[in-house]
């Protein structure tokens, strides 16, 4: 009878923990617009970053052990009205409407680099165009092409507008751009650790910011190619390239698009061999990534990581869209698939 009731009064207590958890989860997310409009409180905590799943890349492991401390977040990418606005109060020009200086850009290439053609230098951007077949995918220069006049105004190049996309996530913005604007707006880029921790949701190692169940099997979670990239894209989940904000559920923290849509950068350097570094370290408390970029499929390329993936993205070619899915990408360079989301630490009043 007493081993009864020590169950009964056991069970109860489980019960109103995980009660109490919800309520506080759910009292958080209430409490973020109240505090900072357009972003979610971000609880710190302790987890295991990257994968040793069998479809992981090597840059995902070994795992390891880190620690971050709470921080807001912005609940989705910054958008083409957000960039806009930033844009007019300040002139800001970005890179891609910029004109390419060859002196200088030479001395960061290998010695013995030639000169790309003269079109090559004028301002524009890298823009995604489908295949008329299927392809291998060890040429990404298949479905890759330079856009003269293609920038953040101008998705596809002279034009195109976005008049008609405010509520889009603005693209064609390279790593020193979303510093910038996040300058402007008073915040950061996240770190990477920040961002996968808030990738998570709250849930325990989850594959997708939803869970584990498989993305082909979640069509309406988020936005990336189904169908034969990149040849056709059958559109299951609504669109053909980039989606509105908040076209889909949030993950359990209230963020929107933390899989697909658009990669988004982190302040991180992208250094192939992060992961092994920190992991014999111990446990890496908030941790900023490496001093130096370093890819060794392009050693001379400075390099910032990008995480979420995109609406490029597929099971085939990159799995951007796993919470652990680490890239590298030329920091000076945007692309009609990348974008940013930006960060803030807590007030001292906060903590």
């Amino acid at each position: 009878m007493f081993k009864s009731i020590i169950t009964v009064l056991i069970a109860i207590a489980i019960f109103f923990s995980f009660y109490f958890l919800y309520i506080s989860k759910r009292s958080i997310l209430i409490n973020n617009q109240r505090s900072n409009p357009g972003m979610a409180l971000i609880p710190g905590g302790q987890y295991f970053i990257g994968s040793n799943k069998p479809d992981s890349y090597s840059n995902e492991y070994p795992k390891h052990e880190v620690k971050v401390s709470s921080f807001w977040m912005d609940v989705h990418e910054v958008t083409n009205y957000q960039f806009m606005e930033f844009v007019n109060q300040t002139g800001y020009v970005t890179i891609a409407e910029k004109e390419i200086n060859w002196a200088k850009m030479k001395k960061t290439l290998h010695p013995g680099t030639l000169k790309p053609p003269d079109s090559m230098l004028e301002p524009g951007s890298l823009i995604f165009q489908a295949t008329n077949k299927p392809v291998s995918l060890d040429d990404e220069m298949q479905w890759w092409i330079w856009k003269k006049g293609a920038n953040w105004r101008h998705p596809h190049g002279p034009g195109s507008t976005i008049i008609n996309k405010m509520n889009y996530p603005v693209v064609h913005v390279a790593w020193d751009d979303a510093v910038a604007f996040a300058k402007w707006a008073g915040k950061r880029l996240p770190t990477e650790a920040e961002w996968e921790w808030a990738a998570r949701g709250g849930l325990m190692d989850p594959i997708y910011p939803w869970g584990n169940n498989s993305i082909t099997k979640s069509q309406t979670k988020a936005n990336f190619w189904q169908g034969i990239f990149p040849f056709m894209n059958t559109e299951k989940d609504g669109f053909y390239e980039s989606s509105p904000v908040k076209s889909y559920d949030p993950n359990g923290y209230g963020l929107y698009d933390m899989a697909g849509n658009v990669w988004e950068w982190c302040n991180d350097y992208y250094n192939i061999a992060t992961y092994k570094i920190n992991k014999e370290k111990g446990i890496c408390i908030n941790p900023k990534g490496p001093d130096k970029s370093f890819d060794p499929n392009q050693p001379d390329i400075k390099k910032r990581v990008v995480r979420g993936g995109s609406f490029l993205c597929n099971d085939s070619y990159c799995s951007g869209y796993r919470v652990s899915r680490r890239i590298g990408t030329s920091q000076d360079t945007g692309l009609i698939h990348t974008g940013f989301r930006c960060v803030m630490d807590l007030g001292k009043s906060e903590l």
